[in-house]
């Protein structure tokens, strides 16, 4: 999938957003290394960026390095979070929120009518960043997280008049 390849924003930090490629996966898998305890490899993340046609991923780009990223399936009019994650030293500065804006801009040109994701019911932080772009509670998968068999929160955004 494609759109633009890059786009700046107007943060006083300099946050540049492009789509995520083979390039920076070594970045990304630092930062992924440190935000999860089950992580994707290498090999999980080159499949969505190099040959899964419904997968779409963005890095928030800071001096030239990865701050963060964020990805998502299309599939029809629904987007579905895949994951999200700041680098642990840059968190609190509003790019998870950057991310998840681009994010949503990109799934509405795209096409997607609605935007889902999961949320660990421990992780409060993302939680209240959901709610506050507009998300709203819609269920519970039940030990949906195998390391700790930890619930999730399921979310939804409509972007268009849909019901969810």
């Amino acid at each position: 999938m494609a759109t633009e390849a890059t786009r700046s924003n107007d943060w006083k930090f300099g946050l540049q957003f492009s789509v995520m490629l083979p390039e920076h996966l070594d970045q990304v898998l630092a930062i992924e290394s440190e935000s999860f305890p089950v992580p994707w490899s290498h090999q999980a993340f080159m499949f969505e960026v190099t040959e899964n046609d419904l997968a779409f991923y963005i890095v928030a780009l800071l001096d030239g390095k990865v701050a963060g990223y964020a990805g998502m399936w299309i599939v029809l009019d629904e987007a579905h979070v895949t994951n999200v994650a700041v680098h642990p030293g840059l968190r609190g500065r509003g790019i998870g929120r950057a991310l998840m804006t681009e994010l949503l801009y990109r799934a509405a040109v795209l096409g997607a009518a609605r935007i889902t994701l999961e949320v660990r019911v421990s992780n409060r932080v993302a939680r209240n960043l959901y709610k506050s772009l507009g998300f709203v509670d819609r269920g519970i998968r039940r030990r949906y997280y195998s390391d700790n068999d930890e619930d999730a929160v399921v979310m939804w955004l409509c972007f268009r008049d849909a019901r969810h």
